[in-house]
């Protein structure tokens, strides 16, 4: 089947999902009911084409993701606050969204930074220097180890939150929806439930991209950087010029990551299946399986944004049409 394009996250109790320029966001209010809010976004690459390139796109895609993503927490989180929070949250939103947009992404990036990538390089030359070795490739090899178990570590502890773990089963729904499409089967509850809730294009799976690429990355690095002989070791060699080369190494890596899962989420070769699969294995950790309720939201966001049954018939499936809504939430009786 061919890529439905469509793309989403989890949010506090509901599900975001975004295809082309449309975003909606479901969310299960305190009172049972299914509330959507949709909006339309202009894509970096439609204002300027530099950003449309290969590995640029990357880079802006993932720092719009961020915008995007903090943006339909704070709609879903206000469902969940008493109408004064809500209002002054609101209020704060409308007068200072651009400032506090780019404060939220510059710290969650300088966090991400701190502690998976600056912390397991200074930890693993630590490690090497008790076994008295400096090896360049070691070094390196030790510090992708530690950022997986680092990120592995992580996730793990949070969802044992049970705030975490829901937002975990709706990204699971999540999945399981596009999945679903993707599959060639109808969007009704029964069918999503039995689709599988991993996903190659997911979040997880680019974050398993870029430890990865960082790790040959950063291999090829030291080794260049070991056997320079043509510049002054105390510049190029240091722990601090090291560190420095790979955080101007990040947006690279970034960039090539986002170029491969998508390249891997898109292609039905042996090759991109092989390379999906450790992403897929740490989504076991991210996604969990959702309720028939969760289910509904996410087919509330999906039907927002895309038109299903249109994609299924370009493929040349062919659809029935819903004889009421009732049925077309819950795909009829089990059998």
């Amino acid at each position: 089947m061919r890529s439905s394009g469509i793309g989403g996250q989890a949010v506090i109790e509901g599900i975001m999902m975004r295809s082309g320029n449309d975003i909606a966001v479901a969310v299960r209010r305190p009172d049972g009911k299914i509330e959507v809010g949709k909006q339309k976004t202009v894509s970096p690459k439609e204002k300027n084409k530099i950003f449309g390139w290969p590995i640029i796109r990357g880079i802006v895609s993932f720092i719009f993701s961020l915008v995007i993503g903090i943006r339909t927490l704070t709609f879903s989180a206000s469902f969940f606050m008493d109408e004064e929070d809500a209002g002054k949250a609101k209020k704060e939103n409308e007068k200072g969204e651009g400032a506090l947009m780019f404060g939220t992404v510059a710290i969650s990036l300088v966090l991400a930074i701190a502690i998976f990538m600056i912390l397991p390089y200074w930890a693993s030359t630590g490690i090497l220097k008790l076994f008295k070795s400096d090896s360049a490739v070691l070094v390196a090899v030790v510090e992708g180890v530690l950022k997986l178990a680092i990120f592995i570590a992580y996730i793990s502890l949070i969802s044992l939150m049970k705030d975490i773990r829901r937002t975990f089963q709706y990204h699971g729904a999540e999945h399981k929806c596009i999945n679903c499409i993707e599959s060639g089967h109808e969007l009704n509850v029964n069918n999503v439930m039995k689709a599988s809730k991993e996903h190659r294009r997911c979040g997880t799976s680019f974050i398993f991209f870029v430890l990865f690429i960082s790790i040959i990355f950063f291999i090829i690095l030291d080794v260049i950087l070991s056997l320079s002989t043509s510049f002054d070791t105390t510049l190029f060699v240091n722990k601090l010029a090291r560190m420095g080369i790979r955080l101007l190494l990040i947006p690279v890596i970034a960039g090539l990551s986002y170029e491969v899962i998508q390249w891997a989420g898109n292609s039905g070769s042996k090759l991109a299946d092989i390379l999906s699969r450790p992403g897929l294995w740490i989504q076991g950790l991210t996604t969990k399986e959702p309720d028939r309720d969760m289910a509904e939201v996410a087919i509330a966001a999906v039907e927002a944004v895309f038109d299903w049954r249109d994609y299924l018939r370009k493929q040349g499936i062919e659809v029935s049409e819903p004889e009421t809504e009732a049925e077309a939430a819950d795909g009829g009786e089990e059998e």
